[in-house]
């Protein structure tokens, strides 16, 4: 009798864990961060139920689905994945219902052409119940990569895992049978383009025809030879030297400054003036030594040269808050910036902002998601137009706020605003995230 009752029982157990573990999927569709969706590709996968289910392998087809929140991300960008396995390649073989919320799903994506490599993801434990012989519902893993190399990066489905919690913690893998499995996104990457750092300082803002004049310079590339030379205005004097940057990237040299027409002082690495790999004008005045005429006389006085300086409205900004599951704009203002160029001379100015990754209790935010729309006003009267910079990413690497060009005469008074946007990935977790916005005047 007893042997009689425990043996079916011992099926009935065998039948039920069977039921759970070959599950080859995870709940319900979840929410995709807003991007670029993929193409659904089918592909032939075999899944491996435990052995303690005593159920063969299963062999059939999953139709997949790979999106992304970026098709045209650059170099250095963080990515952020969906893999949606829109049909799983088995149904539940019992009859017994399966509960909700048991499984969990992690996977990999496989990455091609110009980046390869895999990206691992991962899905919460979420699913709607299974009825007895009912076919799986869809479901979706979520994870990110950061963009190395240039070009197109292609994405294809891979691998899949579906843990189980009920009875018994078990997984039942599900491999591609002939991998890669085909291209459901492609990505195009493009080279950052870096802000220039570039700077100099003189010795001295004026001195006679002859005399020498320290540049101090910071942020060029290291062992770079840079060329010191004049400018009156826009055109470049016949007043030159070169000198090489040391490890760091900096310099101190000496230029000669003998034309009496010269307002300001460049260096800059490569044959010629490029504004991307150059710094300045420094203003500079050669001194007029002119004698004065018999039963003359010399009439002088001066305009005090001020500084170029910057002041914030404010400190701290508040983004508002995105849903968890849905991500998306979490969107808010920067602080007005107010920039005064009481210098003088011919030398514009450039203020550039870069930000930390967005530190929250259990993850992060790429600083990469951050993008901005600047906007810049000039105060009536002033000699320059400010220009705002492009709308985009902000980033670690940096991006132009706003600037004036070189000119003749430059100066005045600016005000600098920009409203800003956080792409928060769906299913971040949830909690506070903070980063640093720091902005530079140069």
């Amino acid at each position: 009798m007893g042997p009689t009752f425990r043996r079916p029982r011992r099926r009935r157990w065998a039948s039920l864990l069977g039921a759970t573990v070959v599950a080859v999927t995870a709940g319900g569709a979840l929410a995709c961060p807003a991007g670029a969706a993929g193409t659904n590709v089918d592909f032939d996968t075999h899944c491996i139920p435990p052995a303690i289910a005593g159920i063969p392998p299963i062999d059939g087809t999953t139709t997949a689905n790979v999106s992304v929140d970026n098709a045209s991300p650059k170099v250095g960008d963080t990515v952020a994945v969906t893999y949606e396995v829109v049909t799983p390649a088995a149904s539940n073989p019992t009859d017994l219902a399966l509960p909700a919320d048991i499984m969990t799903p992690t996977g990999k994506v496989t990455l091609g052409g110009a980046q390869t490599g895999d990206v691992t993801v991962a899905g919460p434990k979420k699913n709607e119940p299974v009825p007895g012989k009912g076919a799986f519902p869809s479901f979706s893993m979520t994870g990110t990569f950061k963009v190395t190399k240039a070009g197109a990066i292609t994405l294809s489905p891979g691998d899949y895992n579906i843990h189980t919690s009920y009875l018994l913690e078990l997984d039942t893998p599900c491999t591609v049978t002939k991998p890669p499995a085909p291209v459901s996104q492609t990505v195009t990457a493009t080279d950052s383009t870096p802000v220039n750092q570039r700077a100099i300082t003189l010795g001295s803002a004026s001195g006679n025809a002859g005399d020498s004049v320290t540049v101090n310079g910071t942020g060029f590339t290291a062992g770079a030879t840079v060329t010191l030379a004049g400018r009156a205005g826009g055109t470049q004097t016949g007043d030159t030297a070169t000198v090489t940057a040391n490890a760091q990237g900096s310099f101190s040299g000496s230029l000669v400054v003998n034309d009496k027409s010269t307002t300001g002082i460049v260096a800059y690495e490569g044959a010629s003036w490029n504004a991307d790999k150059g710094a300045g004008p420094a203003a500079y005045v050669v001194n007029d030594t002119t004698p004065v005429p018999k039963d003359s006389q010399k009439l002088t006085t001066t305009v005090k040269a001020g500084t170029l300086s910057m002041s914030q409205a404010g400190d701290a900004v508040s983004l508002s808050a995105v849903d968890f599951g849905k991500g998306g704009a979490s969107t808010g203002a920067l602080k007005t910036v107010t920039v005064k160029d009481f210098r003088g001379g011919p030398a514009g100015w450039s203020l550039t902002g870069k930000v930390t990754d967005f530190s929250g209790p259990a993850a992060k935010i790429d600083a990469g998601k951050l993008s901005w729309s600047p906007a810049c006003a000039t105060k009536a009267g002033s000699p320059s137009t400010c220009q705002a910079g492009s709308s985009g990413s902000v980033g670690s690497s940096g991006a132009t706020l706003a600037s004036t060009p070189d000119g003749t005469v430059t100066g005045g008074e600016f005000t600098v605003d920009a409203g800003l946007s956080l792409d928060v990935p769906a299913f971040t977790p949830p909690g506070a995230y903070s980063a640093v916005l720091t902005l530079t005047l140069t």
